[in-house]
């Protein structure tokens, strides 16, 4: 049997607290490369792939190549940080995979971050046995506010888009679950209360929910 709707996560910000680790990833590529970084950059790229970020809002290069290069840095960078920090996932999100798991609900992750980084994140929390699936920035063309990751955690979950509840702390990850026709509950990790336009549902922890009040949004869905 299909389950009734399938939970699907961004990353950063809403299984892990990842926020510093990323932020020091940034300026030390800055540093190292001599780039300049504007103030207020790393919550205005938020939730964003690092090619749009680095093309788009710095202007640090058009090339694809040069942009590639800058871009694994930056993350082998990010994977230094955690190594050398440590890393803990949010409060409320364990003892919410373990409901999802118990009641039978399908758990995938759609993240602009690299593979690398989602794998090295599972194995630090001991969480990978919550999730069926990973959609990361290399599988897709588009990164969010595109559906298109989202959309590709739908198929490989076997679940229709409209029967899936995204899960996100960030405006382009919002507008992307929305594009893809999917409930948006918006994390409040990232942006304050009231700062996630167009979301389903609002809560600080994921723990907040439970799966009977997630059921009743699909209770009139055929």
């Amino acid at each position: 049997m299909q389950p009734p709707w399938a939970a699907v996560f961004d990353w950063d910000g809403v299984i892990l607290d990842s926020s510093r680790h990323h932020e020091e990833s940034w300026e030390r590529l800055a540093r190292e490369t001599g780039k300049e970084l504007p103030a207020g950059h790393f919550r205005r790229g938020f939730g964003r792939r690092n090619m749009e970020i680095m093309r788009d809002m710095l202007g640090w290069s058009q090339d694809p190549r040069e942009i590639g290069q800058l871009s694994r840095r930056k993350e082998e960078l990010y994977r230094e940080v955690v190594e050398e920090w440590g890393i803990d996932p949010l409060p409320g999100v364990q003892p919410w995979l373990e409901r999802l798991a118990v009641a039978g609900i399908p758990c995938g992750i759609g993240s602009s971050t690299e593979e690398e980084n989602v794998r090295l994140g599972l194995r630090k929390l001991g969480l990978g046995k919550f999730f069926r699936v990973a959609v990361t920035a290399e599988h897709v063309e588009r990164g969010k506010p595109a559906p298109d990751v989202f959309l590709q955690v739908a198929r490989r979950l076997g679940v229709p888009a409209e029967r899936c509840v995204v899960f996100e702390d960030a405006p382009a990850g919002v507008a992307a679950g929305r594009a893809a026709g999917m409930r948006v509950v918006g994390v409040t990790t990232t942006h304050p209360e009231g700062h996630l336009d167009g979301v389903f549902r609002e809560v600080a922890r994921l723990d907040e929910l439970t799966v009977p009040e997630v059921l009743r949004w699909f209770s009139a869905v055929a």
